[in-house]
């Protein structure tokens, strides 16, 4: 028997892939499926089941595309209703992969078809859970995303997830290993450890969820400080429901390379997105003009699917040479198939070609303190828990991910002012918008937080409601 977990740092997501004898399975795969066809040509073995611990959220699962190419059916847990042929497994109904087998655990919670996988060894040994989002390393799946479709409470489906822990996860042995849906930087869940597997005996000393003393103490912890979910969720939820566009065709339309001298009219004509994937620090020095810009060394593909929001909005790619395709499986991880092509050369052949370029005006967190003083307007855009713990005094808290609500508040105000996250990436990303928008009066500060807490600018370690900007 082999298990091997695949996982996507960007995404903060597992897959996982398991061989015993002459089959496989794999559980929650991406959205390319090239990588599992490989292992099983590798390994010679056939893909007999592909299983789904829920309809994922956060990212475009790979089911459809490896049914196709392999034959293999997709099982779903009880109450998942798909537009296209599945399984939908009995709580308690075993599924045999060679020499192993594998007993679908009914586990609503998170969302009323989410289903833990309980793997049994050759010997008859309880071995491995694949908890999906149903438990996480440190945390448990949220319970406020279903609402809409289950018709229920955050509050129902809360007490809902305790009780399929305590009957269904909590009986199984303490050696039992647990391999969850993701893990820490995931939307889906508030505490999740940096680890990627552990016991479930270790789980339940350190999980805060599991360690609750009853359900109302439960359901009350594990809603407790829960932010908004990014607004792409709902459209991943009904492509991995409802289907997509095959990965092939999202690449081939995607990798179309256009001139110079045709990307501003293309643009138009089709309405496209400019997004611009290259760093921070090649982004602020020169740009085509109205670019977004997200770098692809970051979470990439989540903060396209929290700024962008519309999936089937159409996006023209400035991209370093030789990342293009990295770029849109990416995007098509997160849903958005609608790459129209890419800036032939890059920006820098705009920029040979002679073609109108943009700048983002940027300084080191040194510069920043030489002229910082009391009458300074500092705009912080990390997350609420960032800024509680520490942020320069006095300055206003305007996250990121609601950069539209509070960016017109910035329109009317001609007063300068200065724009930092934690270390540069997300500032950016918030300078091209301002700028894209006509907002142009601010300097963003090159490694954030990270940089200007080791000059002397003055810090606070306690919240300041009243500078939030809004």
């Amino acid at each position: 028997m082999k298990i091997e977990q695949i996982y996507t740092g960007c995404l903060a997501q597992g897959a996982y892939y398991i061989v015993s004898g002459q089959e496989a399975a794999i559980i929650d795969p991406l959205r390319e499926v090239q990588p599992y066809l490989d292992r099983l040509e590798k390994d010679g073995v056939t893909l007999k089941y592909i299983f789904e611990t829920h309809f994922h959220a956060d990212f475009v699962s790979g089911h459809l595309d490896l049914s196709k190419k392999t034959g293999a059916p997709i099982v779903f847990g009880p109450n998942a209703e798909a537009d296209f042929e599945t399984i939908i497994a009995k709580d308690g109904e075993i599924f045999e992969i060679g020499n192993v087998k594998i007993k679908a655990l009914h586990t609503p919670g998170h969302t009323l078809e989410s289903t833990t996988y309980l793997l049994i060894d050759e010997r008859g040994k309880e071995h491995a859970i694949f908890s999906g989002d149903t438990l996480f390393l440190g945390d448990v799946g949220r319970p406020d995303l279903a609402q809409k479709s289950a018709n229920m409470t955050q509050e129902e489906l809360a007490g809902m997830l305790y009780d399929s822990l305590q009957s269904k996860i909590l009986p199984l042995p303490d050696e039992v290993t647990v391999y969850p849906a993701h893990g820490a930087g995931s939307a889906c869940g508030k505490n999740m450890q940096k680890e990627t597997v552990d016991t479930l005996g270790n789980q339940k000393k350190t999980n805060y969820a599991l360690l609750q003393p009853d359900r109302d103490s439960f359901v009350e912890a594990v809603l407790d400080g829960l932010t908004a979910p990014p607004k792409y969720f709902g459209m991943n939820v009904a492509m991995n429901k409802g289907g997509y566009e095959s990965f092939e065709n999202v690449m081939n339309k995607g990798m179309n390379p256009i001139a110079p001298q045709d990307f501003e009219s293309v643009v138009e004509q089709t309405g496209a997105l400019i997004l611009d994937t290259r760093s921070a620090a090649d982004f602020h020095l020169g740009f085509v003009p109205n670019s977004v810009n997200i770098g692809l060394k970051g979470d990439f593909a989540p903060w396209v699917g929290a700024m962008i929001v519309d999936v089937k909005q159409p996006i023209a790619l400035v991209a370093d040479a030789g990342t293009e395709e990295e770029a849109i499986t990416r995007l098509s991880r997160v849903g958005f198939d609608n790459v129209i092509g890419y800036l032939e050369g890059g920006f820098g052949s705009w920029k040979a070609n002679g073609m109108e370029t943009d700048t983002v005006k940027r300084i080191s967190p040194d510069e920043f303190a030489a002229g910082f003083t009391k009458e300074t307007k500092v705009i912080d855009i990390r997350k609420e828990t960032e800024y509680a713990a520490e942020h320069v005094e006095d300055a206003f808290h305007a996250p990121l991910d609601s950069i539209s609500e509070w960016a017109g508040n910035l329109a009317s105000d001609d007063q300068h002012f200065f724009l930092h996250c934690a270390g540069g990436y997300r500032s950016m990303i918030a300078a091209s918008i301002l700028n894209a928008r006509g907002i142009r009066n601010f300097t963003e500060v090159e490694a954030g937080f990270n940089g200007i807490k080791k000059t002397a600018v003055p810090t606070s370690d306690f919240v300041c409601q009243s500078k939030n900007l809004k």
